[in-house]
């Protein structure tokens, strides 16, 4: 039963993004992206991140929908297809992809049990957070106590991405209303 879930949710993913795509009024094509996260985000429910779930739900569906909507308030509604096509950002992103797996090459392998995250601090998290923290489940343990800083340093930068885009966006509409 949870592989058949699994697979009308990818299922649904995958044509969300197609549509998406596929989409030239970009309202609908922001809507869709919203679906997708929510989908994803319900997906990894049924995996059991519940954590990842939230995040998802609440950035990829909330904060990211909320944020294009309010450039689409300041734009074009439709898209503007270019008259020729343009090469130098088709060029970045080939570049970009390339060194990205370029720097993966090095990585363990995956599930490699001789990786330095399986040899060093897993089993000290596993065996010990019990004890030190006295929550019972490790992945909050893990994400409350002892990457607590990170936690906050992560939630600390996208607040501040957050209060920039929202002046940025307030400033261009200030403008509009002092030429008016």
């Amino acid at each position: 039963m949870s592989t058949l879930i699994d697979l009308i949710l990818l299922t649904l993913m995958a044509i969300t993004a197609i549509a998406a795509l596929q989409l030239k009024d970009l309202f609908g094509a922001v809507m869709l992206t919203g679906i997708y996260s929510l989908l994803s985000a319900l997906w990894f429910l049924i995996l059991d991140a519940a954590d990842v779930s939230f995040t998802e739900a609440a950035v990829g569906a909330g904060i990211s929908t909320v944020l294009m909507l309010g450039t689409l308030a300041l734009t074009r509604r439709d898209e503007k297809i270019p008259s020729h096509p343009r090469i130098l950002p088709l060029f970045v992103v080939a570049i970009t992809g390339a060194i990205l797996v370029y720097g993966t090459l090095d990585m363990p392998a995956f599930a490699d049990p001789e990786a330095p995250i399986h040899t060093h601090v897993a089993p000290h998290y596993i065996e010990k957070s019990g004890e030190e923290i006295g929550v019972p489940n490790i992945v909050t343990s893990v994400l409350a106590s002892y990457r607590g800083y990170d936690t906050l340093g992560e939630t600390t930068v996208i607040f501040t991405a957050c209060i920039g885009v929202l002046l940025l966006l307030g400033i261009g509409r200030r403008r509009e209303d002092d030429e008016s």
